[in-house]
């Protein structure tokens, strides 16, 4: 099979494009034709090195995958060739990624595409639909009723936590740019702030006067000061972004009133965690709730370009979806 693929961590650069052998399944292992692969930011991460987790050489990089069934091991029922599945854990802890004609994936980490959706749409909305919710609910646990801010509410991981808070009956406060603000009010945010007035906190806290509940910022800023400043007693705080930030912790307006501030990584979410969050994905994905906001596709072959684009910001707001 054709495999994007590196022998050493390293750059873009160090990316191969060729030939692999077939990966063989296990008993409790599915064999997948691959149609689509997004390019993460988390791809770029494992394959420099910055992110450190075993890696098998040749190690096929990328993290999602949509595909058909090929084969199924006599462990994993359920499957059979021909169904529409989709993954979105490979890539990690000694497990090949995605970035190939053919993958192998665990039985636990494999789930049915609802009929209707095009593989490409999944594959753009797996991993930010799924880093949303367990950011939100699994370690932000976000209630009806509460109110959650969400920075970086246009890009892919704000967008996709925007539909889900609100549909969860949560109050959604946004930050994005001005001109980004229609379409975060259409996916059900009650108020976007400009990320850029310098006035952004007693914004906020116009809006809301008891605080925030839970705060989400996926641009990475980490601006802790400030936002523990912003908090109700017991608000939360999810750090899921900024990997080499380094923010001020201010101690005593955190302890004082019962806040707190917990990381969170999807790499480290079991399989139980992850299917239920395939859940909620696939029943948004089938309503059309969950769509990316713009797609662009390439080659597999173009990994490499790919994951360049992905390092020097150019893929802000879009998602590239590889083809092999």
């Amino acid at each position: 099979m054709r495999a994007a693929y590196v022998e050493t961590l390293g750059p873009p650069e160090a990316i191969r494009y060729g030939e692999l052998p077939v990966p063989r399944p296990g008993p409790t292992d599915v064999l997948v034709d691959v149609l689509a692969t997004p390019v993460n930011p988390v791809d770029t991460l494992i394959r420099s090195g910055a992110f450190a987790t075993p890696i098998p050489f040749p190690f096929v990089v990328g993290r999602d995958a949509v595909g058909t069934v090929a084969a199924a091991g006599e462990g994993a029922p359920g499957f059979s060739a021909g169904d529409r599945v989709w993954c979105n854990s490979l890539g990690h802890e000694g497990r090949q990624g995605a970035a190939a004609e053919q993958v192998v994936v665990a039985a636990d980490r494999l789930y049915r595409l609802p009929g209707g959706v095009e593989p490409e749409t999944a594959a753009a909305m797996a991993h930010p639909g799924v880093t949303a919710y367990l950011a939100l609910f699994t370690h932000g646990r976000l209630g009806p009723g509460e109110t959650v801010l969400i920075g970086g509410a246009a890009g892919n991981v704000g967008s996709a936590a925007v539909v889900l808070a609100a549909r969860a009956g949560a109050r959604v406060v946004a930050t994005a740019r001005r001109e980004d603000a229609d379409h975060c009010r259409s996916l059900g945010a009650v108020a976007v702030l400009d990320y850029r007035d310098p006035e952004l906190p007693h914004r906020i806290g116009e809006f809301t006067p008891e605080g925030v509940d839970v705060l989400l910022d996926t641009s990475g800023m980490n601006d802790l000061p400030t936002a523990v400043g912003l908090l109700a007693g017991r608000g939360r705080i999810v750090l899921m972004s900024g990997f080499g930030s380094r923010p001020v912790l201010p101690a005593g307006p955190l302890y004082s009133a019962d806040r707190s501030v917990v990381g969170f990584a999807i790499s480290n979410a079991t399989t139980a965690e992850l299917a239920d969050a395939a859940a909620v994905m696939n029943g948004l994905l089938a309503s059309g709730d969950l769509r990316p906001r713009a797609v662009e596709t390439a080659p597999l072959r173009d990994t490499a370009e790919a994951h360049r684009r992905m390092e020097e910001g150019l893929l802000r707001g879009k998602r590239l979806v590889l083809l092999p």
